[in-house]
């Protein structure tokens, strides 16, 4: 009990960490706030929890949104510093990597502006930044999958070799571990994808096209 208070305590010291543990609760909230939001009229108690779960979600979307105000220079460190990825082995790989990381460095300061306009520091309509944003990111996560589907490719091959090589069983424990991680990006990123899709706003619908803005929309809808 007490080591397990200690690495979740070492893990919300750190901004990557309680991030996590921040969008795994909002993720949480959203799934199971919009299954009792649902719930028959009768149930007005479950609907009523589903309704504060949607605005809980809400409010950490937006403090999400809040602490990526800062995130702008760390990804172009990142961006920098893998330049065209000229030690990666495969151009594919590279490639996509490059693609993904103009993704991401564009998607902040269209979603800051976004936030700015809504909070109203700046003059501007929200909406059209708020689905250039989500554009961004979920291009971002489609080629995020398509390089993870490639590096698969390329460590089943690599996974071949090692049965004819000395050193295959330990080479090969590795690769299937990278195998594991590989697998884990892709479902992570289909599931991103899907949220992006979802958040997309509909085509003749008027509304606030930001996230927060469709999730606050949703959780304050009459019962």
């Amino acid at each position: 009990m007490q080591s397990s208070l200690e690495e979740l305590v070492r893990v919300l010291e750190t901004y990557r960490g309680r991030d996590k543990v921040i969008r795994t609760v909002c993720y949480g909230s959203q799934l199971v706030g919009g299954v009792l939001s649902r719930s028959p009229p009768s149930d007005a108690s479950s609907r009523s929890a589903g309704q504060s779960l949607l605005l809980l979600s809400a409010q950490l979307s937006h403090c999400r949104t809040v602490l990526r105000l800062f995130d702008d220079l760390s990804m172009l460190g990142y961006s920098h510093s893998y330049g065209l990825g000229a030690t990666e082995e495969d151009g594919c790989v590279r490639w996509l990597s490059v693609l993904t990381n103009m993704a991401d460095q564009l998607y902040y300061p269209c979603e800051h502006v976004a936030w700015a306009a809504d909070t109203r520091i700046i003059q501007a309509k929200s909406d059209k930044w708020w689905l250039l944003s989500t554009v961004l990111w979920g291009t971002s996560l489609l080629l995020g999958i398509l390089r993870s589907l490639r590096v698969l490719v390329l460590l089943k091959k690599k996974l071949k070799k090692c049965a004819k090589s000395e050193d295959g069983p330990n080479e090969a424990a590795e690769l299937r571990r990278r195998v594991l991680a590989e697998l884990l990006n892709v479902v992570s990123g289909a599931a991103d994808l899907s949220n992006a899709i979802h958040w997309m706003p509909p085509a003749s619908c008027g509304q606030d096209a930001s996230p927060s803005g469709l999730w606050d929309s949703w959780a304050q809808s009459p019962l």
